[in-house]
């Protein structure tokens, strides 16, 4: 806590409440006391200015377009970094060792396969099953074949071996939802790749013709999962957060992270780019008039993959991505027209004052929607591929609020219905 005190008036009376500083400087004021002792809540909608938790895990600065993992840049993981050696990084607090990243590695290998009852259940889902709607069932099934795990353990066997395997089996669990979708067999999981490149594996290979995974999409696809391990206190990560402080196990809790993830306002985003671009592309719309009706607010048209709920500047993200965009391309030989219309949307769109006013730069979703058509990744995967990044987060956050002892979440309300009134009988109403 910090020895500078705020004060709340109200109705003749004043309340003095205790301060608390952040290791950059962000300060918080302390209302745990509020209503026990006034009988008042704060009204929040959207929580835009409620901090729900202290954490150690991730710090953005969305003014000057900063994202750091336990004070290490993102800038400097996605230029060092694997997703496997971020992974440890935002679950543990520290990069690791040689010993422990390899022990990491090995356990991720160990539970890389599904129990053969879960493969019967993807029998169970119609042909058209949305793939996050797949992934979070399948991820609660997971929960039914490892029931001695259902706990709120944050240390040894009781966290490492449900980490693990939800670490591991989500790649699984995704790929063969999407083969299940168009009529593939299963892959078996290789040993032999990495993390990524057995993903990729699990998605693509055939029978008798191994997917050559090109080092380049390999590192690309590393990046996009490094890039969305975390991300503080977003929608999918607080719903991990609720659902986690009920004392619901951690499989439960990630298939409520991956429920609040699919939304287009969300994960779901970069999806929507596509669906802009191809919709601009496909009815031959000018670009230069598609920005004008973006503007008007009349029009219904939004300009997708703009802007950000945090970052008033630049997403740092999007940067990175976008040079992997034009890397991948041209190592597949790719000509995406998609791709020409994005950066023209992105060109005027950043000299426009409109734009520039109101801090409507690119974000992550604009190029990582480019990256993953460019892979081979069908539109409805890629929310999925969100979640695989973003499972580190997912648990680490699970974790931290356990090892912190925080009590259930209950947001309160001003209720705005209607006051007592007698029960009106049927023949009187």
């Amino acid at each position: 806590m910090s020895n500078k005190k705020a004060s709340i008036e109200f109705d003749g009376k004043s309340l003095e409440l205790d301060t608390i500083v952040g290791t950059e400087n962000e300060i918080g004021i302390d209302i745990t006391s509020l209503r026990a002792k006034t009988g008042m809540i704060t009204l929040d909608p959207g929580y835009g200015n409620t901090g729900s938790c202290t954490s150690d895990i991730t710090f953005i600065d969305g003014e000057k377009g900063i994202l750091r993992h336990r004070g290490y840049a993102i800038e400097d993981l996605a230029a060092n970094s694997t997703f496997v050696e971020t992974a440890f990084l935002v679950l543990y607090g520290h990069l690791p060792s040689e010993i422990e990243l390899a022990t990491f590695e090995e356990e991720l290998s160990e539970h890389s396969s599904l129990h053969y009852g879960l493969k019967h259940h993807f029998d169970g889902f119609p042909e058209n099953a949305p793939p996050m709607a797949v992934l979070s069932a399948m991820l609660n099934t997971l929960a039914c074949y490892n029931t001695e795990l259902l706990t709120t353990a944050t240390e040894g066997p009781g966290f490492t071996v449900p980490t693990m395997k939800i670490l591991s089996k989500v790649r699984a669990i995704s790929a063969w939802a999407y083969r299940s979708s168009v009529g593939k067999p299963f892959m078996p999981p290789r040993p032999d790749l990495s993390y990524t490149g057995n993903f990729l594996h699990m998605m693509f290979s055939d029978t008798f013709k191994p997917y050559e995974v090109l080092p380049e999409v390999e590192r690309a696809m590393d990046l996009f999962f490094v890039l969305h391990a975390d991300h503080e206190q977003n929608c999918s990560t607080s719903t991990v957060r609720l659902v986690g402080s009920s004392r619901a196990s951690l499989f439960t809790s990630v298939a409520a992270g991956v429920g609040a993830l699919w939304g287009p306002l969300h994960g779901g985003a970069n999806a929507e780019v596509i669906k802009m671009l191809t919709n601009i592309h496909e009815n031959g719309i000018d670009p230069k008039e598609y920005v004008e009706q973006a503007k008007d607010k009349n029009s219904n048209v939004k300009l997708m993959g703009f802007g950000h709920r945090v970052y008033k500047s630049f997403d740092p993200r999007a940067k990175i991505l976008k040079e992997q965009v034009d890397i991948v391309l041209k190592a597949m030989n790719i000509e995406d027209p998609l791709l020409d219309i994005a950066k023209e949307l992105e060109e005027m769109a950043r000299s426009d004052s409109y734009f520039v006013e109101r801090n409507l730069y690119p974000n992550v979703d604009f190029y990582s929607g480019i990256l993953l058509r460019a892979i081979g990744i069908p539109v409805d995967m890629f929310t999925v591929l969100f979640a695989i990044g973003r499972m580190p987060g997912w648990i680490a956050n699970w974790r931290e609020m356990h090892v912190q002892n925080m009590r259930i979440n209950r947001p309160r309300q001003v209720y705005t219905g209607a006051s007592l009134r007698p029960y009106t009988p049927m023949g009187e109403r």
